[in-house]
């Protein structure tokens, strides 16, 4: 498929887990893709070209964001992945914490879609997804931090559509479940009992495994390409059910 020949994407967090596989699939649909990280394994120099940008730095946001214009010849899609993960209860994370993670998570979107709306408004397919999560709209324990910014990437996905729709902007997000990515796997490996941790993880979902960051990518595609031309402020599911199905116990 190449729905997306001639197109110019952006993608931050784009050096490993649900980034680095939306950046692989927007690259096999045509698009010209520019990754986004604060460290970029060697390996990806072969595949995109590939930035170093910090999403706290408005800064390096801002040169990162005009680099890529500038390498790219402009910029049709942003998605904007990059993210950080916090544990506990509103008890157990300091308040430096709390204002670091909501700088990633949330102004992090704010900062790169800002200096992107240039680029954006001047294309005749401008796209924004943001990666947010089913922990704004599920209550899951011992995320208490992480769910309040993605329930915040949540309301500016809906905000920033409202704003840019007589633009010609475009503005989704995705709401992934537990995916098998680098994170999750650091903190199944914290745990007491790993293997026990990955099975609970499992059990979860309904369809009783961990999302895929490919499948993550798939959704992102979707949203980025000429298909989804008539949406825009969407959050798509890809869970594997636990948003929405109440299913009874296996027997």
């Amino acid at each position: 498929m190449a729905e997306l020949s001639g197109l110019k994407a952006v993608v931050t967090g784009g050096g490993s887990g649900i980034g680095l596989a939306t950046a692989r699939l927007l690259a096999a649909r045509g698009a010209t893709v520019t990754v986004l990280d604060l460290k970029l394994p060697d390996e990806l120099a072969d595949e995109f070209t590939g930035l170093t940008a910090d999403v706290a730095d408005d800064g390096s946001v801002r040169q990162a964001v005009e680099e890529s214009a500038r390498r790219m010849g402009g910029i049709d899609i942003l998605v904007n992945n990059a993210g950080i993960g916090a544990t506990g209860t509103v008890a157990d994370n300091p308040d430096d914490q709390w204002h670091h993670v909501f700088d990633v998570n949330v102004v992090g979107i704010v900062r790169m879609t800002r200096a992107a709306l240039p680029y954006l408004r001047a294309s005749a397919h401008a796209v924004v997804v943001n990666t947010c999560s089913i922990a704004a709209t599920t209550g899951l324990p011992q995320r208490a931090l992480y769910s309040a910014t993605k329930g915040a990437v949540l309301a500016l996905t809906l905000a920033m559509a409202a704003d840019h729709v007589h633009e010609g902007i475009r503005v989704n997000c995705v709401n992934p479940g537990t995916a098998d990515t680098p994170w999750v796997g650091r903190l199944v490996d914290a745990a007491d009992d790993p293997a026990a941790e990955r099975a609970a993880l499992e059990a979860r979902q309904p369809l009783g495994r961990l999302v895929s960051p490919d499948e993550v990518a798939a959704g992102i595609a979707y949203l980025a390409s000429p298909l989804a031309g008539s949406v825009t402020g969407a959050a798509l599911a890809i869970d594997g059910g636990v948003a929405t199905l109440r299913l009874r116990p296996r027997s």
